[in-house]
């Protein structure tokens, strides 16, 4: 009986090393799983500096993967010492002692506190950094929408381009500017995960912005080019109007010689040879506009044609001055009372201003009016004393001076009040 006695003690015995075996394998579960967690907690918090590293600026991602890989090296010891407690021991060996399958529950129990505790850092790092990476996704976010309207502005301007070289327009300033877009095209291609999130929205923007200006370009050129064509047929018209005009210049200038006095004319002797020399040039320079336009040469053909309209309002000034010339003399010969009553006129309004709410005039008001009734009076004394050829254009030279000083002091009166 005591044998069979000490054989049932043999089975307790037994029964308390599976025991033993099963807490250590419960232990090597737990740790196991603390593990994973541990590795899903590091993958998570990796992730999260890549992300930051991605949006903010060097410092800052710099200090961020320090830390990082900080706390990732103090990971990695305690997955050392967790492979190591799992290694020690074949929980599954039959000839396991309960001694062995005891220091292997310590073993591992230790060692997922030190997963667990590991862990901790990680998610305690991974809330400090949390509103770095809210930032980030939030800029991340971005990063997608701004690349597709870089991308479909470039579609918008080769696609412009195409239609203006269809029109028979080469737009080869426009197609370069185009062309030089292609390699940041490539850098938004390769992803801001290359190039980082501020230099990607940087470049999406300069990128969309550039090409939405080549597509307006392109859109206006074949208008501009239109524009200029009218511009060219508007200025040679107004050549050919010049020709007829000019054809009055030399009948009205030997009118002007046979009929007034030399001082009346003889400033414009010079027009019947200046405007032939202003048509022949304009002609030049529109030739200039028309090759510049057909080349494509947009701001030379709009040079050229300022160019022309500045000759063209020069020799128009100048066919107007001898016809207006003739017409004022010929209008003061008939009445020259008409011009002294204007200049009278334009004095006592200015002296009547002068003298408004006052007892005395002001002398900066007086003298210059004091100074007009002089001038007038004398230039209507030289052309009563002029005799056969009296200098009307000198007379009528000093009465418009005499206009302009009254309305500069009624001006100045106005301006004080």
């Amino acid at each position: 009986m005591r044998v069979a006695g000490g054989g049932g003690g043999r089975g307790g015995w037994w029964r308390r090393g599976e025991g033993q075996r099963a807490d250590a394998k419960a232990a090597r579960d737990a740790a196991q799983e603390a593990f994973y967690q541990l590795d899903s907690t590091q993958r998570e918090v990796q992730l999260a500096v890549e992300t930051v590293r991605a949006v903010e600026n060097e410092a800052t991602g710099r200090r961020t993967l320090a830390d990082f890989q900080q706390i990732s090296a103090r990971v990695d010891e305690v997955t050392v010492g967790y492979l190591t407690a799992l290694d020690a021991h074949d929980l599954e060996a039959e000839e396991l002692e309960s001694s062995a399958a005891a220091q292997a529950r310590r073993q591992l129990e230790q060692a997922q506190q030190q997963l667990e505790a590991a862990k901790g850092e990680l998610t305690a790092f991974l809330a400090r950094l949390q509103p770095l990476v809210d930032r980030a996704e939030t800029e991340l976010m971005k990063v997608t929408p701004a690349v597709e309207q870089a991308k479909r502005a470039l579609l918008a301007a080769t696609t412009a381009l195409e239609a203006v070289r269809a029109s028979g327009l080469k737009a080869d300033d426009l197609a370069a500017r185009l062309a030089e877009l292609a390699p940041e095209l490539t850098k938004l291609n390769e992803g801001a995960g290359r190039h980082g999130v501020p230099d990607t929205l940087r470049r999406a923007d300069e990128v969309r912005h550039r090409a939405e200006a080549v597509a307006a370009a392109a859109e206006q050129l074949p208008e501009r080019a239109k524009e200029i064509d009218r511009r060219v047929g508007s200025l040679r018209t107004r050549i050919q109007a010049l020709e007829t005009r000019s054809e009055s210049v030399a009948p009205a200038l030997s009118e002007l010689r046979r009929r007034f006095a030399v001082a009346c004319w003889q400033d414009l002797q010079q027009v019947p040879a200046q405007i032939p020399a202003a048509v022949r040039t304009a002609q030049d320079r529109l030739a200039d506009a028309v090759r510049a336009r057909d080349e494509q040469r947009w701001p030379d053909a709009t040079a050229a044609i300022g160019t022309v309209r500045a000759l063209l309002d020069t020799a128009e000034g100048s066919v107007a001055a001898v016809t207006d010339r003739l017409r004022q003399l010929n209008e003061v010969e008939r009445d020259p009372q008409r011009e002294i009553d204007r200049a009278r006129f334009a004095l006592r309004d200015a002296q009547r201003l002068a003298m408004s709410g006052r007892q005395t005039p002001d002398p900066r008001h007086a003298g210059p009016l004091d100074a007009a009734v002089a001038r007038l009076d004398r230039a209507v004394a030289a052309l009563e004393d002029s005799g056969r050829h009296p200098d009307y254009w000198h007379f009528l030279t000093e009465l418009a001076g005499v206009r302009e000083t009254a309305a500069e002091v009624v001006t100045m009166i106005r301006g004080s009040h």
